[in-house]
């Protein structure tokens, strides 16, 4: 690189997504710590290292095919003519090894390879106590992936064929990455079933209380810490917008818009902040509630906080975290639904409602713009739902909820039931009576920690005596 601004704007970058990917570790971090303390003494090593190897796994196979599925299905899916084969994200690729002449595919790779372990980890906490280790490696390859990936393919990059066509927008991958987790969750759990005793013999649901509070609000924080490298991540850093003569540098979103981190730190803290309260509120005080709000809340505002102001971040965090609440135990005493730790609610349901709220509350702006990448020409197909002056794609509410709904269901609860279906009449799926009642450690190690508490010792009893009858 011999041009001084052109070096600079690309050592920027690739150090930029460098340090995104070391943040983003700390969500791994903080899930680890979470599920480990939500889980039962006698689970805790089954329920660390089954989330622990997810990441390997999903890295693995983000290396062997998932970013692949990124570049490659970009375009119109029903032209095979838009599937790129030839992507430079091959296994085999010099794109990806040390190469002086590209210092972003690898580092731009880490980057949704960290994404994807976060989609398997979002499954992997409500699923604990008693699913079988095989059972869920295979889900969560499928969900980190493939499950999220088509659609960040289709709406999260600006030739997706979706933010071209639909004028589909969810910055923060809403709709794209946590409702697909979420609803492929659901459709898991309602082949994997309750846990023994979480439900009383008249169908009442049974409180099983985290075995060690302090680590699952350490957990959380270390998430909401981990979120600014998620956050951070699906920015393009530097990018020249102005016209010829007149250069203009700018951070933008992942469609080519101009933003301002300034503004995302303000939406990011303010939905944050109006989670966490309102949670607290909802919930009487409730701990879990509390911690988890912050998630509710940044999923929910998330699919805009690139361009809403922040009241408006605000105002959509606090809906959506009512909302969660209100729908997990709707759910939970309708359906029987066990989620361990409202996966289901805080990015399912609120990965949804973010996106499709994003629709209503960006309505009229642009959905990507030519410094993301060429339209996408379909005879005159471009922006389906309306266009600008300068035949820019528009954001519109009937994009987003298509594209949601598309998304959250098609990609997320009908495959997840499916999966599980399989798993389940394969006996993949759920470990056997005496081995969930006993707990999971057995194979691990003789026993994590030498006494139970008298709490578990008692829900124990509960356990042996259901399982009976």
């Amino acid at each position: 690189m011999t041009d001084q601004l052109a070096a600079l704007t690309t050592i920027f970058t690739e150090f930029y997504y460098f340090l995104t990917v070391v943040l983003m570790f700390f969500i791994h971090v903080g899930f680890c710590m979470y599920e480990v303390g939500a889980a039962r003494v006698k689970n805790v090593q089954h329920t660390l290292l089954k989330n622990t190897m997810a990441i390997p796994l999903v890295g693995l196979a983000f290396f062997l095919f998932g970013m692949w599925i990124y570049i490659a299905f970009q375009g119109w899916p029903i032209s095979t003519s838009s599937l790129s084969f030839t992507t430079g994200f091959e296994p085999w690729s010099t794109k990806i090894a040390p190469n002086l002449t590209d210092r972003i595919s690898g580092v731009f790779w880490a980057a949704f390879a960290l994404f994807g372990m976060t989609a398997a980890s979002i499954v992997s906490g409500a699923l604990i106590e008693r699913t079988k280790t095989s059972g869920f490696f295979i889900i969560a390859i499928y969900v980190g992936a493939i499950a999220w990936v088509i659609p960040a393919a289709w709406g999260w990059a600006g030739n997706g064929w979706m933010a071209q066509y639909l004028g589909f927008h969810d910055q923060y991958c809403s709709a794209v990455l946590h409702s697909v987790a979420g609803f492929a969750t659901l459709g898991v759990l309602i082949h994997l079933g309750p846990r023994i005793g979480k439900f009383a013999p008249d169908g009442t649901p049974r409180e099983i209380p985290a075995h060690n509070p302090w680590l699952v609000t350490i957990g959380l924080f270390m998430i909401y810490v981990g979120f600014w490298g998620f956050y951070a991540a699906c920015h393009i850093p530097i990018v020249d917008v102005g016209t010829a003569g007149a250069p203009y540098f700018t951070a933008t979103n992942i469609y080519g818009v101009p933003i301002t981190l300034s503004g995302v730190t303000m939406n990011f803290l303010l939905a944050l902040f109006g989670g966490m309260v309102a949670a607290y509120m909802i919930s009487n005080g409730n701990a879990y509630w509390t911690y988890s709000g912050g998630l509710t809340g940044l999923i929910s505002a998330s699919a805009g906080n690139d361009l809403y102001h922040p009241v408006i971040a605000l105002v959509i965090a606090v809906a959506g975290t009512v909302m969660a609440y209100k729908l997990h135990y709707w759910v939970e005493r309708k359906f029987k639904i066990d989620d361990a730790v409202g996966a289901v609610a805080v990015h399912g349901y609120c990965g949804l409602f973010g996106g499709i709220v994003a629709g209503f509350a960006l309505w009229g702006y642009p959905s990507v713009l030519p410094s993301a990448g060429a339209i996408i020409t379909l005879g005159e197909g471009v922006g389906w739902f309306g266009v600008n002056a300068e035949g820019l794609p528009l954001i519109t509410p009937m994009g987003n909820i298509i594209g949601s709904v598309i998304f959250a269901i098609g990609f997320g609860f009908i495959p997840g039931w499916l999966l599980g279906k399989l798993l389940a009449m394969f006996g993949l799926l759920r470990v056997s009576t005496a081995a969930e009642i006993n707990g999971l450690d057995g194979r691990h190690v003789p026993a994590t920690y030498p006494h139970h508490s008298g709490m578990e010792a008692a829900f124990e009893t509960i356990q042996r005596k259901e399982a009976k009858l």
